[in-house]
């Protein structure tokens, strides 16, 4: 069976590094978006089987990317972990209201972005 493939909607470079990392090691292919505006179509494309996206993205944010997302016939399914640096209560309410699957907060530890994706995926 092919491992399962993980789609990171991530600008900073850092960020995105560091989840591809911790992706990859455990044995998931990765897929990279960098603006929200792109999530959308890369979603219908590439089919993944999860999405870690953040919520600062240019073009479109990550709640609005989430919305879309969980709208759309083609890739409602798909789980979806927000990955952000808000951490109040209320991003996370929003971040679950538009349809995400998780929320985590960073900067994260690797283990705790690993235990969500495992959770979710």
């Amino acid at each position: 069976m092919a491992s399962k493939l993980i789609m990171i909607v991530e600008d900073s470079p850092t960020d995105r590094k560091i989840a591809e990392s911790v992706c990859a090691d455990n044995g998931y292919r990765v897929v990279t978006v960098t603006e929200g505006d792109k999530a959308l179509a890369a979603a219908i494309e590439k089919k993944p089987d999860l999405i870690l996206l953040d919520v600062i993205l240019p073009n479109k944010n990550g709640f609005q990317v989430c919305r879309q997302l969980k709208s759309d016939p083609q890739t409602k399914d798909i789980r979806v972990i927000i990955v952000s640096s808000k951490d109040q209560a209320s991003d996370k309410f929003w971040g679950i209201k538009q349809g995400a699957d998780d929320y985590i907060t960073k900067p994260y530890d690797e283990d705790d972005l690993l235990s969500a994706i495992q959770k979710n995926i």
